[in-house]
């Protein structure tokens, strides 16, 4: 079983095949925000866009609210949920701040000291 310890690292969402199949349709819809067209229809009405992706209840809220932490929790994968950030002009700096308790600058300054540390 020691391949499963490497796994296990308190705080770190592991997005494996499990997971993923778990958001597979979330990350589906992130991935078509890629065109110009497909945010257009999204910015038009986020949840009918939704909608068209199966997404479970859950997902759809977590997407519309920005619960950037539940659609992780719910199968997204970062570089998907980047994504729809971006959208909204967040940086990645913004969601490494969410997802570690920190504002987007803390995160910022954290990183250029050289990163967290103690945990």
């Amino acid at each position: 079983m020691a391949a499963e310890s490497r796994f296990d690292v308190a705080g770190t969402p592991v997005f494996d095949g499990q997971t993923s199949r778990r958001g597979f349709r979330m990350n589906k819809l992130f991935m078509s925000l890629r065109f110009a067209e497909n945010r257009e229809r999204f910015g038009a009405d986020e949840g009918a866009y939704c909608d068209q992706f199966g997404l479970t209840p859950e997902q759809r809220t977590a997407v519309l609210d920005r619960d950037w932490q539940a659609m992780i929790d719910l199968g997204g994968s970062i570089f998907y949920v980047y994504k729809l950030a971006m959208m909204d002009g967040r940086s990645m700096q913004y969601l490494g701040g969410v997802f570690t308790g920190m504002t987007e600058e803390e995160f910022v300054a954290a990183m250029r000291a050289g990163g967290r540390s103690g945990g």
